[in-house]
């Protein structure tokens, strides 16, 4: 891993295991299916519900960062803590819960390099025993806006002709699709994506068994296929914005891009925008 411009931001399962009993140290998994932790998760590791703890429960936004410093508190998780992440689908929410842990400001976020199933595929074990941390003080910061775009910054973007990565399916992408199969509640009026945008879905960043691709191959995704250059201003979306938080996570960490922004509001927000501009390719 060292090939990546960030390699510390990737742990392997190895490296977790070896960190079992590390009081430096505090796993979160977060996951699609929030049932699979009550299943069996890592030993040691607290659950994060990106739905109902992440997100504010009335308005679509996330949790203010009172709300958050008390939620990551009461988990016995503390400022100095290294917190690594991991989940299912290779990692997407994962990553999502570590974009809205930088947007407070937690210092040391990282991933377990090929997730929840690789830990399975590999014959370790899984407890249904949820660890008791003591509750902390907890301080959070922000919120970091600089890795956040909202939908007028998006139409500003378009009109400057600066890069944007659609990361859904080429089907959602073309406008074929007005949602992922057994996502109703994340469709949208209309179908396509934002003009000028490149199709680069999120699971091509990432191997056969979960882990993300090399540095080469995902310079040749990225740089090849959606022509970024390194110092882009780059603004990433999906439906709702877990997809694109696996993408920015690359670009940033992996591929160390200094300006990406996730785009949460993403197609279910735009696609039903009044007026919005939109492109189809079907």
């Amino acid at each position: 891993m060292s090939e990546y411009v960030h390699p510390e931001v990737l742990v392997s399962t190895d490296w977790v295991a070896e960190h079992a009993n590390d009081p430096n140290v505090r796993l979160v998994e977060s996951d699609e299916d929030v049932l699979l932790y009550d299943v069996g998760h890592v030993p040691g590791a607290i659950k994060v519900d990106w739905h109902t703890e992440l997100q504010h429960q009335v308005v679509r936004d996330y949790i203010d960062k009172d709300a958050f410093a008390k939620l990551v508190g009461s988990k016995g998780i503390g400022n100095n803590h290294t917190i690594v992440f991991y989940g299912d689908r290779n990692n997407w929410w994962a990553c999502y819960a570590l974009w809205v842990f930088k947007m407070y400001g937690h210092q040391d976020c990282r991933i377990m390099n090929g997730g929840r199933q690789k830990w399975i595929d590999e014959g370790r074990s899984l407890t249904q025993e949820r660890p008791n941390y003591p509750a902390v003080t907890y301080t959070a910061n922000g919120p970091n806006l600089s890795i956040r775009a909202f939908r007028q910054e998006v139409a500003d973007h378009i009109q400057a002709h600066k890069p944007l990565i659609d990361v859904r399916s080429p089907g959602e992408y073309s406008g074929e699709l007005l949602h992922m199969p057994d996502y109703p509640q994340e469709g949208a009026l209309r179908g396509g994506h934002i003009p000028g945008a490149a199709s680069v879905p999120w699971g091509q960043a990432v191997a056969p068994n979960g882990t993300f691709k090399s540095a080469d191959e995902l310079k040749a995704l990225y740089e090849g296929r959606a022509g970024l250059k390194q110092q882009d201003d780059v603004v990433v979306y999906c439906r709702i914005g877990e997809r694109s938080s696996h993408t920015w996570f690359v670009l940033t960490y992996l591929l160390g891009y200094p300006h990406v922004r996730n785009y949460d509001g993403s197609w279910t927000e735009w696609g039903n925008l009044v007026g919005a501009p939109i492109e189809k390719t079907a």
